[in-house]
């Protein structure tokens, strides 16, 4: 019998031997870096010697790893593979689905180190923020494995004489996951195994920023018992396979993790109906945020300084939910730019193999590239740097955390989506005023307040509009089952993520009623009365 849940404990690795285990892990990994991976169709490995690199971000010399190029034909097949599969896969007992992701919750455990290793090389997280990731995905897979059996428990129905009714739900069909470089591991693992507990098949086209942890993973799938085509696994440009794949007539839904931009396209393309299709296609999407913490007057400076430099540089700013603008009120402006710019500065940025490092490279020359020029833009609007600001990108794409005061309202580093070390600091003359500016974005994924006025917060309770609110405390570290993870307006489809809703999305309810033989004898009673 299972113990109630309880989240995965993170590693300190101030103990030597966490330390020991960590450094073994990345040598390991080290060895294996450079290899080539196939696409899997079904079981098959296929090679179709079009290959795409992926690099190691800290040190863009270092080949990751080598994977296929997937054509239109292998989508096509991969989907069609995915479906004849679904036959058989949707029919397994749903306990026997979740205690499958029982069994890949203990192999994550066993492996968790190396897991996180292969992110320290692949997408330049530091040892914290891996190992952060890694427990993220077990949370995933342990509590959506409890929440199946659940689901697939007895409903509560509202009683009826002579009925015997009974509401399951049951899988909807072939789904792609899509999910992000962020978290290639968390993110990536958590619509997967939502997708395959339910009773659905999976077409998994990981990010070609981070398709080895993904390849890592399906492994343990294979090796905890996946049948063959359930789970497919394809790699590829998004333009050449990734709409063939969405637009398919046997694809039933997507699962998006990314930004709003190529959200807004699958939902687009999505929902348009092809021929055959017989369904509306269902789109799961989280498509980030431009998120707030607000500093009122009346609040401790330094926890709010704190929080807002580790929810603005947490793994380089490249997180949804990270804060990318300090709202802070008037009276207490320039004592928190100081405090913020004070706290940046000791930030260490550097390889993060290294377990001194706070913070590395962002994740490909593209980021490196537009993050630079929103700073050289907010500079061009007045904006004045009091931390950072600099840049290298010989060895990797090194970018320093960067803190912009004096920003205004509207400008376009207060409304755009950077997703990278950068925060923009706003002055609001109150407390009405830090709200109208933090709901003036197309987001509302996650925000923060700090202060102790009662009044306030409960102000924003009501006001503040977002998915994730979170008050007194950084607006960054979800946790699986405690704070149900998902965003309003563009910020995606509020799906909460790691909450007691989120497999309802892969699911559809159907509601058999049973006329019993106490109702026709109650019948034919009635009548001859």
């Amino acid at each position: 019998m299972q113990t109630e849940f309880r989240n995965e404990a993170f590693t300190d690795f101030s103990k030597e031997e966490n330390a020991r285990a960590m450094r073994a892990a990345l040598e390991k990994v080290k060895g294996e870096l450079g290899r080539e991976y196939p696409l899997v169709i079904g079981g098959e490995r296929i090679e179709t010697g079009n290959i795409l690199e992926s690099l190691n971000p800290a040190n863009k010399t270092q080949i990751v790893g080598r994977f296929q190029k997937a054509t239109e034909e292998l989508a096509r097949r991969a989907v069609e593979t995915a479906d004849e599969a679904f036959k058989t896969w949707s029919r397994v007992p749903p306990k026997e689905r979740a205690e499958l992701l029982f069994r890949v919750t203990n192999i994550l455990r066993e492996r968790k180190h190396e897991l996180s290793a292969w992110m320290v090389y692949e997408v330049g997280k530091s040892w914290a923020e891996a190992d952060g990731d890694t427990a993220e995905a077990i949370d995933f897979c342990d509590f959506y494995a409890r929440e199946m059996v659940r689901y697939a428990s007895e409903q509560p129905l509202t009683k009826i004489e002579g009925e015997d009714n009974q509401l399951t739900y049951i899988p909807l069909g072939v789904g792609v996951v899509i999910p992000p470089w962020n978290f290639p591991l968390a993110i990536m693992a958590g619509m997967t195994l939502a997708s395959i507990v339910t009773g659905n098949t999976v077409v998994l086209k990981p990010s070609s920023d981070a398709p080895t942890i993904a390849f890592k993973f399906f492994e343990i799938l294979e090796e905890a018992g996946v049948p063959a085509g359930v789970v497919n696994f394809m790699t590829g440009s998004g333009a050449e396979v990734g709409d063939v794949l969405v637009d398919h007539a046997r694809t039933r839904y997507v699962a998006f993790t990314g930004s709003m931009e190529i959200g807004l396209r699958i939902n687009e393309r999505a929902a348009k109906a092809q021929e055959g299709q017989m369904w509306i296609k269902r789109v799961v999407a989280e498509m980030g945020g431009k998120d707030a913490i607000i500093v009122d007057s009346e609040t401790n400076l330094d926890e709010a300084a704190t929080g807002v430099v580790q929810s603005a540089f947490g793994f380089q700013g490249q997180k949804c939910s990270a804060c990318s603008r300090a709202i802070i009120h008037a009276e207490v402006y320039d004592s928190m730019v100081e405090k913020i710019a004070e706290r940046t500065e000791k930030i260490k940025v550097g390889d993060p193999s290294d377990a001194a490092t706070n913070m590395s490279a962002v994740i490909n020359g593209k980021a490196f590239k537009t993050i630079n020029e929103y700073i050289e833009k907010a500079k061009a609007e007045g904006g004045r740097v009091v931390a950072g600001g600099g840049a290298d990108g010989e060895l990797g794409f090194f970018i320093e955390p960067t803190v912009i005061a004096d920003v205004r309202p509207g400008q376009i580093i207060e409304q755009e989506e950077i997703f990278g070390p950068v925060l923009a600091v706003i002055k609001a003359q109150d407390f009405d005023d830090a709200l109208r500016i933090a709901n003036g974005t197309r987001y509302g994924l996650t925000g923060a307040v700090y202060t102790n006025d009662e009044a306030k917060l409960e102000q924003a309770r009501h006001e503040f509009h977002v998915g994730n609110l979170y008050l007194n405390r950084k607006c960054t570290g979800a946790l699986v089952g405690v704070h149900p993870f998902g965003g309003f307006n563009m910020s995606g489809t509020d799906s909460k993520a790691g909450g007691r809703d989120y497999l309802g999305l892969f699911m559809q309810a159907k509601l058999v009623s049973t006329k019993t033989r106490a109702g026709e004898n109650a019948k034919q009673k009635r009548t001859a009365i």
